[in-house]
């Protein structure tokens, strides 16, 4: 599965990938592996894009926000995003970024993020 995700984002981030084209590699369950708990194994390359099946949930450790650091609970960050809803899954798009300076927490969706310095990785969320 890493193989393909890998090969999916080279292209996704050529553009060339369409979203339609995307969502059919969804549907044939090609493309989205079950969540990690975290990016820190995966964080390494920024601009990467990884897809990632996710049951959101409310408590576990969050830094940052629409920016997270790569030790964050993903479950937890897609439910601070607004993009699944906790018991729920939902497939998300994880993308690595650079690291930040500084991470600013807030409660959002019912679900509280904290405040960071710098971290050596991060990532952040998007819908599919």
């Amino acid at each position: 599965m890493k193989v393909v995700q890998e090969l999916v984002a080279y292209f996704d981030r050529r553009g060339q990938l369409s979203k339609k084209q995307v969502r059919q590699l969804l549907d044939k369950g090609y493309l989205a592996a079950d969540a990690p708990p975290h990016m820190l194994e995966l964080g390494s390359s920024i601009g990467t894009s990884y897809y990632f099946r996710v049951r959101g949930e409310t408590e576990g450790p969050l830094w940052g926000t629409d920016i997270y650091t790569g030790d964050s609970a993903l479950a937890v960050a897609a439910v601070h995003a607004g993009l699944v809803k906790p018991g729920e899954s939902a497939v998300v798009k994880v993308t690595v970024m650079a690291p930040l300076a500084q991470y600013q927490g807030c409660v959002r969706n019912g679900v509280t993020s904290h405040d960071f310095g710098r971290y050596g990785s991060a990532y952040c969320l998007g819908a599919i």
